[in-house]
């Protein structure tokens, strides 16, 4: 039996049973508890089962309970599970347009990635998750992810040389680990920590919140603020379930999509002051990189987005041009 096969048929084996007249929508996320993305879910629970006075139920499952990001973004697209919260790279294994938001160095700064997500690329991204099966309910945040080390600091691509580094399952993060000379190995979130205690890898990138959420900090003696790429979440439905409800309904789960994305990612950025000097209580170095030494990284992992876009990454070239020149524009405006 296939493993995918073996998870649908635990995760229908474990589905609360909906009593008559009620919906139940179980969430997917690999978020643990006391996560921002925890606190959100919790929230979108109690206002869909208010405002549906009940009619659907929404269980949330946190930390991967019900498998890793691509197990459970597979299921959700099967129907399996109705609503799914991750990554856009792991959903980028099935949604490949998606990968676009996470090419190296593309955005300088958080209010670049909004302005691209929200207001240029929005209703294309919406159509392409639709086609590939997948209702957007709103957009949230992982943020810029950084390097995790046990070998020393990160602070000019000489170091990744040869180093064997955990990556998403995702071309473009894998592409730029090799730009960087060294060694991607696709390994599941829920198989991080054990992978750096026992040596299989010396590093990975993530977010300074996922990194200590997962525990990932257990296995790094550095942490290097490279922020080669950001890296949005979002929060998708089953989208023939999704169909499949009175527009009421619909409405309802679809919520308010910009202020949900708005505390979201409110919700993250509040609290990076705190987890960079939470790295430090740890007793794990941390080493900011100017815009030279960030510049020398752009320089290699850049040709990258070419690369993405004669491959994988063909069916985005337009959506592609058209956020690098809604960027160059931007930053005419905001110098």
């Amino acid at each position: 039996m296939k493993p995918h096969t073996l998870a649908a048929l635990v995760l229908l084996a474990t589905a609360p049973a909906a009593k008559a007249g009620e919906t139940v929508a179980k969430i997917a996320t690999v978020a643990p508890d006391g996560t921002p993305w925890a606190e959100q879910l919790r929230a979108y629970k109690n206002k869909v089962e208010k405002g549906s006075e009940g009619r659907i139920k929404v269980k949330p499952y946190l930390g991967g309970a019900l498998g890793d990001e691509n197990v459970t973004a597979s299921e959700t697209k099967r129907g399996a599970i109705q609503i799914w919260g991750g990554s856009t790279g792991a959903l980028a294994t099935m949604v490949p347009e998606l990968a676009l938001f996470e090419l190296p160095y593309l955005f300088r700064s958080e209010k670049e990635a909004d302005y691209v997500i929200d207001e240029v690329l929005f209703e294309d991204m919406k159509k392409v998750l639709a086609a590939r099966g997948f209702t957007v309910l709103f957009w949230a945040e992982n943020g810029y992810r950084s390097f995790g080390t046990a070998f020393g600091p990160v602070k000019t691509p000489e170091a990744m040389k040869g180093k064997k580094m955990r990556s998403q399952e995702s071309e473009v993060h894998i592409e730029m680990y090799r730009a960087l000379g060294a060694s991607p190995v696709p390994i599941a979130v829920t198989e991080v920590l054990s992978s750096l205690q026992t040596k299989v890898v010396d590093g990975f990138d993530n977010t300074p919140l996922f990194t200590f959420a997962a525990s990932w900090h257990q296995g790094i003696k550095h942490y290097s603020l490279t922020e080669a790429i950001y890296q949005p979440g979002i929060v998708v439905a089953n989208k023939a379930w999704f169909d499949s409800l009175s527009p009421e309904d619909q409405k309802l789960l679809s919520a308010d999509a910009k202020q949900e994305a708005a505390t979201g990612r409110a919700g993250v950025r509040e609290l990076a002051p705190l987890l960079i000097e939470n790295f430090k209580n740890a007793g794990i170095a941390v080493h900011t990189l100017t815009p030279e030494d960030k510049a020398a990284f752009a320089k290699l992992t850049e040709p990258g987005h070419d690369k993405w876009i004669q491959g994988k990454g063909k069916s985005a070239a337009p959506m592609l041009k058209r956020a690098k020149a809604a960027l160059a524009e931007y930053r005419k405006r905001n110098p």
